[in-house]
């Protein structure tokens, strides 16, 4: 989604550029970016030039939605929130993980994608991952000029 994010207004994104920037499995983006589409954070654009945009704006998308959506929890108790932590039964510590659970979900809930394109660590990452697609692409582009 950040990626995606970076790249908007560009037009239409495929997810086979987003897996190369991201090193990410092609198949698992389809499976992310159809829960992603249902939930309408993304919208696809079909045809010649297709590909994906964002929904609504990346300051309205937050990163909590964004990890909702994709069936994703952010849980840091050993049982996953079934109670079931110490032989079948609550642990001692069991309320401390799920406080932190949820004070790690209200975080997320307050950064939006916009947010994160603005920090500066992540700025450059992206310029770096453009940077590395454009120069594979330039070098494929040369092999294929060369073997006309």
């Amino acid at each position: 989604m950040l990626d995606l994010a970076f790249h908007h207004g560009a037009g239409p994104i495929t997810l086979a550029d987003i897996a190369e920037r991201q090193d990410i499995s092609l198949s698992y983006l389809e499976q992310l970016f159809s829960r992603l589409r249902k939930r309408q954070l993304v919208s696809s654009v079909r045809g010649p030039g297709g590909g994906y945009v964002l929904g609504k704006g990346s300051e309205d998308i937050f990163i909590a939605e964004v990890i909702a959506a994709v069936d994703e929890k952010v849980d840091t108790t050993r049982c996953g929130g079934d109670h079931n932590c110490q032989k079948n039964e609550r642990c001692l510590t069991h309320d401390l993980w799920h406080d932190l659970s949820d004070q790690i979900y209200d975080y997320l809930s307050h950064i939006s994608l916009n947010d994160l394109m603005k920090r500066r660590g992540v700025q450059q990452v992206a310029k770096r991952q453009d940077g590395q697609q454009s120069t594979l692409r330039a070098a494929i582009n040369s092999v294929n000029v060369g073997s006309l």
